[in-house]
Parts: C-alpha cells; structure tokens; sequence
C-alpha cells in the first residue's frame, strides 16, 4: 500500500529555496509516476511537478519551470521538490502524489494516493 508522507514546508522569504520531501513509507513500484501539486488560498488545487520513477522523466508547469526542480531517490523511496527563487505566489499546500502509470502526469485525478500536503509561505 502506497502511504505519502510530506515534508519541508515553512515559512520562507521572497528569492528563497525550501525543499520538500515525499516518503512513500508503504510500497510504490517502479513503474509509477510521482507529482506534485499544490492549492493556494482560495485557488484551485493546481499541477506544479511530475517524475516517472523508473526512466526520471520530468515535466514542469510554466509557473515553475526554471524554478523548481523534482528529483527521486529510488533507494530511499523519496521524492525531492526543490524550490528556488521564491514568489509570494508560490504560497499554497503542497500534495504529493503517485499514480501507477509510468508516464509522465499532469492531471490531479490520474492520481491514485495523495498525503496530507505541507504549508509553504513566502513573504515579500
């Protein structure tokens, strides 16, 4: 059973970095994708990140391309959301998620598991 467990989060200032982690604790394969996703106050929940476990495919949305990075470490059942350059607009719950797909996954509902999320905030 895949279990997501975010960390990382906080409370940071405007050209920050912060760098979120996901532990999947229960049992993921490696042929799913891993996503992250975040919802800002009052917002739609939005796609920010994906990585395919097995070939480390990546995919960005626009808002943070350049910015952040996704990066798994396989062994340690971690994936890594870095962070740089913060914007006050970057406030928002981050999720994490898998789906066990391995492609490349933009949309929240081809997701199967989701942890409880970490609040970040950037200041101005």
């Amino acid at each position: 059973q895949v279990q997501l467990v975010e960390s990382g989060g906080g409370l940071v200032q405007a050209g920050g970095s912060l760098r979120l982690s996901c532990l999947d604790s229960g049992r993921t394969f490696d042929g799913y994708a891993m996503g992250w996703f975040r919802r800002a106050p009052g917002k739609e929940r939005e796609f920010v990140a994906t990585i395919t476990l097995s070939a480390g495919h990546t995919y960005y949305a626009d808002s943070v391309k350049g910015r952040f990075t996704i990066s798994r470490d396989n062994i340690k059942n971690t994936v890594y959301l870095q962070m740089n350059s913060l914007i006050p607009d970057d406030t928002a719950v981050y999720y994490c998620a898998a789906a066990p797909w391995p492609r490349v996954l933009t949309v929240a509902s081809t997701y199967n598991y989701w942890g409880q999320g970490t609040q970040v905030n950037v200041s101005s």
